[in-house]
C-alpha cells in the first residue's frame, strides 16, 4: 500500500492587491507534529492578520484546518482543498496573511489562499511512501551472485550488506511481494540461502 506526501518543507509567497500570502509546507507524521509546525509558523509571523492553516494525516485518517479569523469557507478550506486535490496525507500547509488594506472580497481570498498553498506544495513537490518489509538474508557468494538479480528485478533495495565469510543482506521489499522474494531467493539458491522478515518500515518509492 502506498500513498502521496510532501517531499520536504518549503515555502511560496504571492501579493494579491497589496496583501502578502506565504504558503509554507511540510511532511509529518502525527497531529503533534502537524500542531508543532503551525505554532513555528504562527510564532514567526506573529504580527500577521491571519496564520491560517490544514493539515491532512493517516493517523486516525484527521484532516483539520482554521480560517484563523477570516471569513468562513475562505481561507481554511481552500488550503485542505490544495492538499486534497494534490492527493496527498501526512502534510501540513500554513498560509500567513499580511493584509494591505484593500478588502479583497470572497473569491479573491479563495484565489489568493489557493495560490499560495498550491505554490507551496509544488515547490516542495509530491513523493510517493511505501510499506517495505525488511528481509534479512545470509548466503554465500556464488548464491548472492544469483540473488541480486532477484532484488533488481522486484525494485528491491539493499539497506545493509556485510561481506565476511558468508554476506548478510538487509533488504527492503515492498510488503506484498516479501514472502514471494524469499520463497525465490531459497528457490533459486536451492536452499543454500536463508531469509526472513525480521520488520517493516516505510520509505519513499
Amino acid at each position: 500500500m502506498s500513498y502521496k506526501t510532501l517531499k520536504s518543507y518549503a515555502e511560496f509567497s504571492i501579493t494579491e492587491r497589496k496583501s502578502e500570502f506565504i504558503g509554507y509546507c511540510a511532511p509529518v507524521k502525527t497531529e503533534e507534529e502537524a500542531v508543532a509546525f503551525v505554532n513555528s509558523i504562527k510564532k514567526k509571523h506573529s504580527d500577521a492578520r491571519h496564520n491560517v492553516y490544514a493539515y491532512v494525516l493517516r493517523e486516525g485518517f484527521k484532516e483539520r484546518f482554521s480560517d484563523d479569523g477570516e471569513p468562513h469557507g475562505t481561507a481554511g478550506m481552500p488550503v485542505l482543498d490544495s492538499i486534497r486535490k494534490a492527493g496527498l496525507t501526512d502534510s501540513v500547509v500554513v498560509v500567513t496573511r499580511y493584509f494591505g488594506g484593500i478588502l479583497l472580497g470572497t473569491g479573491g481570498l479563495v484565489r489568493a489562499y489557493t495560490a499560495a498553498a498550491v505554490g507551496a506544495i509544488k515547490e516542495s513537490g509530491v513523493a510517493e511512501v511505501g510499506e517495505f518489509a525488511l528481509i534479512s538474508v545470509k548466503c554465500g557468494y556464488s548464491e548472492y551472485q544469483k540473488i541480486m538479480p532477484l532484488v533488481s528485478s522486484l525494485g528491491a533495495r539493499t539497506r545493509d550488506s556485510d561481506f565476511g565469510s558468508d554476506v548478510m543482506l538487509t533488504l527492503m521489499v515492498v510488503k506484498p511481494e516479501a514472502e514471494g522474494f524469499i520463497d525465490a531467493v531459497i528457490e533459486s539458491t536451492n536452499g543454500r540461502a536463508s531469509a526472513e522478515i525480521i520488520g517493516e518500515i516505510t520509505d519513499f518509492i
